[in-house]
């Protein structure tokens, strides 16, 4: 009856269906492989120190506080022009500001080359931090003026894949690279230059390729470039209805101060973990740098695996608190294990846990705060807790340095590492409930 009653909300339907998954599948097809490689160079540029310090501690007469105070510092320079950053993505240009961060980022990542000094070192660190400040929460935000909340967890997914990747492809170029010695350069010298160069150049490409807005992208049909911005227009008034804010307002709400405390505890474990890992590795076996690179590369294996699976399963059960908070649960259980029971097939086996945490909780986390924040609003607070929750990312390495020279074992930084990954769990599992409107709205479109 109410088919015949309507046959044209039917026919409108049946019309709608085809061209829905047609830009929906052209935007992932064109935005996403792109967007991930440039996000797998970013993050190679930021942790390859953890394998350069292989060579360089001892070549420059770094202690272990001074190389976690330097790795560490990068979060320092993030986190001045974060917020600026991500707001003028929104307000003004993601092509430009993207090209923009990555041509800075790659020239100070190869100046990491020639460095001499601890000073050095530390203003190096600093640079890149600032020169990169604005990339991921900038994509975050970039990923909203083009996909839809329902789908926003599979797209993070594809997009964060990125960072477990890039230390699955860069620990074993990286390990290759530290038996080169060109020109009379040591070779973690060639490591920094070797990988800052494709920064340059993508930042070149990024200019050209990226388009700001799906109604400004030519690459798309009429058809399709009106649905999908009729959706987002859509989505972005129902959330704009739901709770007229300013960004200040936004900026305080309880939600995302809780949300930028768990982020700094789970900033604390990720990069205390990776920029510590593989030196922690060698001195636990005894292998040669290759072969630790290698082995180093399992743990992000199973960070991948873990994402790809949470990023569907939040998609399908519409639901993120629970599993973001289950991923930071598994850093908790996987960096204790790994601390009070000995052995290196173990203690792999349990970083891989903890990996498997560690990046497996991104896809789920980050369209949280989208989910009930729109505009310049949602970028202000993806850049805060972005940019503050990353402080934890100089935290992370500094306390375990620290902790490792006055104990001369890294067994009490990773229970601090561990306790992190508990603390943000239980940040997560008491937040509020979130606002229903916009899914419930979702719902009733899918």
């Amino acid at each position: 009856m109410s088919s015949s009653a309507h046959p044209e909300v039917v026919l409108s339907s049946a019309i709608a269906l085809p061209i829905a998954q047609r830009a929906r599948r052209r935007v992932r097809s064109r935005l996403l492989p792109f967007l991930f490689v440039l996000y797998v160079i970013a993050y190679l540029d930021r942790v390859n120190v953890s394998y350069a310090a292989l060579e360089m501690t001892g070549s420059l007469g770094f202690t272990p506080e001074v190389y976690g105070f330097g790795a560490g510092i990068f979060f320092f320079g993030y986190f001045l022009l974060e917020i600026p950053g991500t707001i003028v993505v929104e307000k003004w240009s993601a092509r430009r500001w993207m090209a923009r961060i990555m041509v800075s980022w790659g020239i100070v990542a190869i100046c990491a080359g020639f460095i001499h000094t601890a000073g050095q070192f530390y203003w190096v660190r600093f640079l890149l931090g600032a020169a990169e400040a604005g990339f991921f929460p900038g994509m975050i935000v970039y990923l909203s003026h083009w996909v839809r909340q329902e789908d926003r967890g599979k797209a993070m997914a594809m997009f964060v894949a990125a960072q477990p990747i890039a230390n699955m492809v860069g620990s074993p170029i990286s390990g290759l690279l530290l038996g080169i010695h060109w020109f009379g350069l040591a070779a973690w010298r060639w490591l920094f230059i070797l990988e800052g160069l494709p920064a340059v150049i993508l930042g070149v490409v990024t200019f050209f390729y990226l388009t700001d807005w799906p109604h400004q992208a030519k690459w798309l049909p009429d058809e399709e470039r009106e649905w999908i911005t009729s959706e987002l227009e859509q989505e972005r008034g129902a959330k704009q209805a739901a709770q007229l804010m300013s960004a200040w307002q936004a900026l305080r709400q309880r939600e995302v101060l809780q949300l930028t405390a768990a982020y700094f505890c789970a900033a604390s474990s990720v990069y205390g973990f990776s920029f510590w890992f593989p030196t922690l590795l060698k001195r636990l076996s005894g292998f040669s740098n290759l072969s630790v690179s290698l082995i180093a590369s399992l743990p992000y294996c199973a960070g991948l695996a873990a994402m790809l699976l949470v990023g569907g399963s939040s998609d399908r059960n519409r639901e993120r608190h629970w599993h973001t908070a289950t991923c930071f649960l598994l850093i908790n259980v996987g960096l204790a294990a790994s601390a009070l029971y000995s052995g290196v097939v173990f203690s792999v086996a349990m970083f891989c846990i903890a990996a498997a945490g560690m990046f497996g909780y991104l896809p789920s986390f980050w369209p949280i705060p989208t989910s009930f924040l729109a505009g310049t609003a949602a970028a202000a607070c993806v850049g805060l807790i972005n940019s503050v929750g990353n402080l934890g990312g100089f935290a992370g390495p500094y306390i375990v340095g620290y902790l490792t020279k006055r104990t001369h074992s890294f067994l009490a930084g990773v229970l601090y590492l561990s306790f992190s990954g508990l603390l943000a769990a239980g940040l997560v599992l008491s937040l509020r409930p979130s606002r229903r409107k916009i899914g419930s709205i979702q719902q009733s479109r899918g």
